[in-house]
């Protein structure tokens, strides 16, 4: 069955490669952009079946057993190679963070979220871009919206959508007590112009001036950005820039992405399935996660697993619960392969 499987990717990728020289597939930038992903995660399949194959002919060879574990574990990754990729899983992510229930003490925990996903991103190599933010007077955000761009963001973060759940004292709680306050979190892949095309008949752009906490001005011009797509009602703000022209551009990217997910959620509905994971229905009303202090755990509610070092992974060390998100999701969708 394997054999068969990937003579069939070879012969497609040798087929990519025919197209990917054609004159007339260059010109379409939509059309080579997509033939060259696909390209490229067929090149890494198929480089690791070569291993695979240079291994099984080691073991008739040489019956050399220390090799069997490779092989199986080549085998074991091949069939979830196998398994079709989310079609935005190397797309650049936009990350919207909103207080919940709980006051200052959510706003401190957007804060925390916010460092937590700036932080797993510089060790991944990713970049991080702060699109619009509103800070309270106590280093907390009522909200803040951020992208990250790099290889895979939207594979690793796609898990992150939901609502996070803290259970701490608060600093300003005098009798010790533990507050449990909440925060949403979205995950928005982000959407490339010729995919959503935005009519500028459709907008409306309305510029004011940018505003810190306690109404202290950030800047003396109009800078500050908000634009609302006139047919849906969807509203996007952006004063983290002094230029009015980066402001504009900023929010244009945010309405992208929520035009697309918007366009995607309507189309989903309309087949009955479901777009997100098998993990995540991508409910943002469902509680995803529990970041207990008192007890130094973190809950993931999903898959059940609790893991005993929150400082770690406040501090960005996120990978063991991507990991594990990931897992469980490929297994999931192996059985139904």
């Amino acid at each position: 069955m394997l054999k068969e499987r990937m003579e069939a990717l070879a012969a497609r990728f040798k087929e990519i490669e025919s197209r990917l020289s054609d004159p007339a597939v260059i010109a379409r930038q939509a059309t080579y952009r997509d033939l060259a992903r696909e390209h490229s995660g067929l090149r890494e399949i198929l480089a690791r079946y070569g291993e695979y194959c240079a291994i099984e002919r080691e073991i008739a060879e040489n019956r050399a057993l220390a090799l069997e574990g490779r092989r199986k574990s080549l085998e074991e990754q091949l069939m979830r190679d196998l398994i079709p990729r989310d079609k935005d899983d190397d797309r650049n992510t936009i990350i919207e963070i909103r207080a919940g229930t709980g006051g200052d003490e959510a706003a401190l925990f957007v804060a925390d979220l916010f460092r937590m996903y700036s932080r797993y991103a510089e060790r991944q190599g990713w970049r991080v871009e702060t699109m619009d933010s509103h800070p309270t007077g106590i280093g907390g955000f009522k909200e803040i919206i951020f992208s990250i761009e790099g290889k895979d963001v939207y594979r690793s973060m796609k898990y992150e959508s939901g609502v996070h759940r803290v259970q701490r004292v608060p600093a300003t709680e005098g009798s010790g007590r533990i507050h449990t306050s909440a925060a949403t979190v979205a995950v928005l892949p982000e959407a490339e112009e010729v995919e959503v095309t935005i009519d500028p008949s459709e907008i409306r752009v309305d510029v004011y001036r940018s505003s810190g906490p306690g109404g202290q001005s950030v800047n003396t011009t109009d800078s500050a950005v908000r634009i609302t797509h006139l047919p849906t009602g969807v509203m996007v703000t952006c004063q983290d820039e002094k230029s009015q022209h980066k402001n504009k551009a900023k929010a244009l990217r945010v309405l992208r992405a929520r035009l697309r997910e918007k366009l995607e959620e309507e189309q989903a509905e309309k087949l009955s399935h479901l777009r997100r994971s098998q993990i995540s229905t991508g409910d943002r009303s469902a509680k995803i996660r529990t970041y207990n202090f008192p007890q130094n755990r973190v809950t993931d509610h999903r898959i059940g697993l609790t893991i005993h070092n929150l400082g770690a992974i406040i501090g960005g060390d996120i990978r063991e619960l991507v990991t594990a998100l990931l897992s469980k999701d490929q297994e999931e969708r192996l059985k139904k392969a």
